[in-house]
């Protein structure tokens, strides 16, 4: 199947995201494959049998949420200038997330923008990060903060990579798929609720679901000015846990779980979920195998991370909140004692 995306604001820019076996791709160009040693041992021999370019590279960089930064980029940046790529060359994305995100953000730098495509291997990045031109970097203050908004021009998301995903990263991509769930749709929550998550017809069903959300979103909102935010449902919180964890005991979608529940625990105090509906989010993440509990050590020093946050604005930190199983609001006024209050919750003495 194919969902397309057509920008409001750029109505130049539209893209196809295919959900089907991947294709023979051919390009009348240079291309250069970035990837990771572990997706290159199991998938490269499948995708380069798919490939047919002018000159045709592979890059692989270290795996890991760890090495999500500048120096990476400019590594890649140097192997393109190696192989002397121009302005119609194209990168391709062959990895999850991480890989996604700095091979996006490598081909807007190169000369001015190349472009690229995402073939996304992981359920976390099928399911959203490959889709909707978010690309960027962590830097010692905090996860994303350098980076752009770059479409890609096409992106291939083939249910079969999958297959090799070890169960802690496929739970991970579920985390995304709830965090759509709860923000928008509570009949695709009570569906989740009810089936069957490795079964392989449900996972092209999570994916097709997933996808057309976020493209539904982004077709709207692409840089984040108003309903995009609501996506990050999860990551203010989960963002600062990353941090204070150096992007070493968590995968990103352990830490958005963790995320939810905590806004959701803001939400409670608020008045906009209900505890029984909060807790039915938690009981689903505990039956995915996603991790729901952190200890905050200091609460003062993780409420000042929240301000580190792209969403953040003129000191008003932005809490994007379940409003009811499938709705969404944000608030950016919210009391810091209240806050406060609500991450005491997860302190060392409770």
């Amino acid at each position: 199947m194919i969902v397309p995306i057509k920008l409001a604001e750029t109505q130049s820019i539209t893209y196809d995201i295919t959900i089907d076996a991947l294709p023979t791709l051919t390009f009348d160009t240079s291309v250069v494959v970035v990837t990771n040693p572990t997706v290159a041992g199991y998938h490269l021999d499948t995708l380069l049998s798919k490939l047919s370019a002018t000159q045709l590279h592979v890059v692989t960089i270290p795996d890991g949420e760890e090495y999500k930064t500048l120096a990476t980029v400019e590594n890649i940046l140097n192997e393109c200038f190696e192989h002397k790529l121009d302005r119609k060359s194209l990168l391709i994305a062959f990895g999850g997330g991480v890989i996604g995100d700095m091979t996006g953000f490598t081909a807007s730098l190169y000369q001015r923008g190349i472009d690229f495509i995402q073939i996304p291997t992981t359920l976390l990045s099928q399911v959203d990060a490959s889709v909707g031109g978010k690309t960027g970097v962590n830097t010692s203050y905090g996860k994303n903060l350098i980076g752009a908004f770059y479409q890609p021009k096409a992106v291939y998301i083939d249910p079969t990579f999958l297959e090799t995903l070890p169960k802690r990263e496929f739970a991970a991509g579920v985390a995304e798929v709830v965090k759509m769930a709860v923000m928008f749709d509570k009949d695709f929550f009570d569906y989740l609720c009810t089936v069957d998550l490795h079964n392989v017809e449900i996972i092209k069903e999570m994916i097709k679901k997933s996808v057309e959300l976020k493209a539904w979103v982004v077709s709207q909102d692409e840089k984040e000015a108003g309903i995009r935010a609501v996506l990050n449902y999860g990551h203010t919180f989960g963002h600062v846990v990353e941090n204070e964890t150096n992007y070493k005991t968590y995968l990103h979608g352990e830490a958005v779980a963790i995320g939810m529940v905590m806004a959701n625990a803001l939400a409670v105090e608020l008045g906009l979920f209900s505890q029984e509906e909060a807790d039915a989010v938690k009981a689903f993440l505990i039956s995915a195998s996603l991790p729901t509990e952190y200890v905050i050590k200091d609460v003062d020093s993780f409420y000042e991370h929240f301000f580190l946050d792209k969403k953040s604005a003129k000191g008003n930190i932005k809490f994007i909140l379940p409003q009811g199983m499938g709705n969404n609001k944000m608030l950016s006024n919210v009391d810091e004692t209240l806050v406060k209050k609500v991450l005491a919750q997860f302190g060392e003495n409770v």
